[in-house]
């Protein structure tokens, strides 16, 4: 199964947020889940960064069989958003405890 990582990330470094997320990387793909990176390096300087990132987010849900929903991600804007889409178009989704 094609698996995307949604967590918190506002005012997090991208190094950050993939260590956050390692061990799950790793659980994953020993289960044998492909995770797909979502985590994006560069947004188009005329453009609002979160948005942009949002919006490619979204994008990839249309790529995955499921998302893996981290901890915390009822209480992140772009979780909530990303966890609508994902259940409104039939994704299975999984939470961590």
């Amino acid at each position: 199964m094609k698996i995307m990582i949604s967590q918190p990330m506002k005012g997090k470094t991208n190094e950050q947020i993939r260590e956050e997320r390692a061990e799950l990387v790793k659980k994953l793909q020993e289960q044998g889940h492909k995770v797909i990176d979502t985590v994006f390096e560069n947004a188009p300087s005329d453009e609002d960064i979160a948005i942009y990132m949002l919006s490619q987010s979204i994008r990839y849900i249309g790529k995955v069989d499921a998302v893996y929903f981290m901890k915390g991600w009822e209480k992140a804007r772009g979780c909530k958003i990303e966890h609508q889409v994902a259940v409104e178009y039939g994704k299975k989704v999984f939470y961590e405890n």
